[in-house]
């Protein structure tokens, strides 16, 4: 994946055209370790292609590429909205009572001496 990260890199910078050097030159200046294998592969593979007809095909495949949630679950919102006013009106907030728990006690149980905090 660092191989195909480097390639597009030099691309955005202008190189239309990078070789397997440029590409390894790239990776080591990031600190990491060029694979030979994969560099030659992908640059074999992408000589005399242009990566901005390979992105513009990849995205013509996509588009019959079916994405997004699974739907649904909307039409008994709508349903529910006629008659959900009058019924938000008609509850109440129930406020919650606090106990009185005799103040002056802190997250330790120390009573606010101080202590070795």
């Amino acid at each position: 994946m660092q191989e195909a990260a480097a390639y597009l890199l030099l691309v955005l910078g202008g190189n239309q055209s990078p070789s397997a050097d440029d590409v390894k030159n790239v990776i080591a200046a990031c600190g990491a370790e060029a694979n030979e294998d994969a560099i030659a592969s992908l640059v074999g593979d992408l000589e005399g292609k242009s990566v901005n007809d390979l992105f513009a095909e990849g995205m013509e495949k996509l588009k019959d590429v079916p994405m997004g949630g699974g739907g649904g679950g909307g039409g008994a919102a709508a349903g529910a909205a006629a008659g959900g006013a009058a019924a938000a009106e008609e509850v109440e907030e129930e406020e919650e009572e606090e106990a009185d728990i005799g103040g002056g006690v802190d997250m330790f149980g120390s009573g606010g001496g101080g202590g070795d905090y």
